[in-house]
């Protein structure tokens, strides 16, 4: 991959050094989290938001306050609860009295990374607060248009247990999300871990990571990411899988289009992240359920009979077959494959 290449001093542009920097920081604090780091990286690298759901206690918030202290990014929790008002989370003007005049008191949002904790226990009217800001990465306040800080990142929780006093989080804004991921409870080996490490310090937390990564890393990741190839026959998956969605007999409504660009933009940077810089069939494969699992609507007899997105999802993948083998040549770059001048050997 392109860019710089020396890793002690956080400023590397490759991705796979990135990924590998964030991971081993975070996982001073937390273990048994690898996969939820790993696509938090992949959101960051490609201008994504994710939606992380997962019962209490198993670490949603302090996963995203560990990733945006280790990167070095500024950070806002906003707990999210019926009585939140959508100028809680973007702003108002309030009147100053001794000089006469309104000024602007931005909100939460105006942050790199911004964690909406138990977003749906919000309103609609208050969810609804976020969508311009997660696709154009800008807020109207009062009529007032604002840019919000790049990069800029939502990671969103919820409780998937509870049913009371929570408000279903719409198709248009759920379909904003670029990956949904259900976080599951620590194996047994994991949590004993996580007892002797906070027996040993029961002060343990977030402040004990350090930044590892600087500004100019994320710019150049990001160019490393933008610039992996992906083949023809790996987007014809892609649209196989996206087209399948919209004719299940149990899918109401398949995926839209922007599931088709965050399969692109996943699979660019879960081969980047390993070093590649042409994407496989596997890296598409594996993006399935983090980019399906919350867009689509099921039909009224499937949710009746309780399916379950994830095995309509788990259905689809094995029926639908990868082009060709999970690596060679055929998916390389161009660059890769040549002499150098762009002329196949």
């Amino acid at each position: 991959m392109s860019g710089p290449t020396d890793p002690a001093d956080g400023t590397t542009g490759d991705p796979k050094v990135v990924y590998d920097t964030l991971r081993g920081e975070v996982d001073r604090v937390l273990i048994g989290n690898e996969t939820a780091v790993e696509y938090l990286t992949i959101a960051l690298l490609t201008r994504g938001h994710l939606l992380l759901e997962g019962v209490p206690g198993i670490a949603k918030t302090t996963l995203a306050n560990l990733f945006a202290r280790t990167t070095g990014l500024e950070y806002n929790r906003i707990q999210m609860t019926p009585d939140t008002l959508p100028a809680d989370i973007t702003g108002t003007h309030i009147y100053r009295q001794g000089a006469g005049t309104f000024e602007l008191q931005r909100g939460p949002v105006f942050a790199n990374l911004v964690v909406a904790d138990e977003i749906n226990r919000a309103t609609p009217k208050t969810q609804s607060a976020l969508l311009e800001a997660m696709e154009e990465q800008r807020v109207t306040i009062e009529g007032e248009t604002l840019s919000l800080p790049d990069p800029f990142m939502i990671v969103a929780t919820q409780n998937p247990i509870e049913s009371e006093g929570v408000f279903q989080l719409p198709e248009a804004q759920r379909d904003r999300f670029q990956f949904k991921l259900t976080l599951d409870l620590p194996e047994r080996t994991d949590e004993r871990e996580l007892l002797d490490r906070f027996d040993d310090d029961p002060e343990l937390g977030p402040d004990d990571v350090e930044q590892v990564l600087e500004p100019r890393a994320l710019i150049n990741a990001r160019q490393s990411v933008r610039s992996v190839h992906v083949a023809p026959p790996v987007k014809e998956y892609v649209l196989d899988l996206v087209a399948a969605t919209r004719s299940h007999a149990d899918v109401a409504h398949g995926a839209s289009p922007r599931a088709t660009l965050s399969f692109l933009d996943g699979a660019k940077a879960r081969a980047a992240i390993r070093g590649r810089d042409y994407a496989i069939p596997d890296d598409v494969k594996s993006m399935a359920e983090p980019v399906l699992r919350h867009r689509l609507v099921l039909s009224t007899d499937a949710d009746l009979s309780d399916v379950d997105p994830d095995a309509v999802v788990a259905e689809l993948v094995d029926a639908i077959e990868p082009p060709g083998a999970e690596t060679g040549d055929a998916f390389e770059s161009p660059a890769a494959s040549d002499g150098g001048d762009g002329t196949l050997e």
